[in-house]
């Protein structure tokens, strides 16, 4: 099994983004380090999945709660009306690559890269 992956997310689908967030506990849980790269219109799914009413909420809490979100894009998170909101959620935001997270950077460090 690979020992390093970043699950990167772009698709804004909450449908597609619970695979996301159990993917990322089900890797970590494995011994696997796991960093979860929001990207694209997933960034605007931060707004809503803070809400204790949402039903995704608890996977998205536990997510955090482990460390496991490195990287919030910062142009995305603008574009979709959330940096303010990833800022209060104390997460981290990357612009490395013209705004946008690296992927390069997770690569040159040995992480495989899964999209969703």
């Amino acid at each position: 099994m690979t020992e390093k992956v970043a699950l990167v997310a772009f698709n804004g689908d909450s449908t597609c983004f619970v695979h996301v967030l159990l993917n990322a506990l089900d890797f970590h849980q494995k011994g696997c380090e796991v960093k979860v790269v929001i990207e694209g219109s997933a960034t605007r799914l931060i707004r809503e999945l803070a809400s204790p009413d949402h039903p995704l909420a608890a996977l998205y809490a536990k997510t955090i709660q482990e460390g496991l979100i490195d990287c919030i894009c910062k142009a995305c998170a603008a574009k979709m009306d959330t940096l303010s909101i990833a800022e209060a959620q104390k997460l981290p935001v990357c612009s490395d690559m013209s705004g946008h997270p690296s992927l390069a950077s997770y690569v040159s460090r040995g992480y495989q890269i899964i999209t969703f």
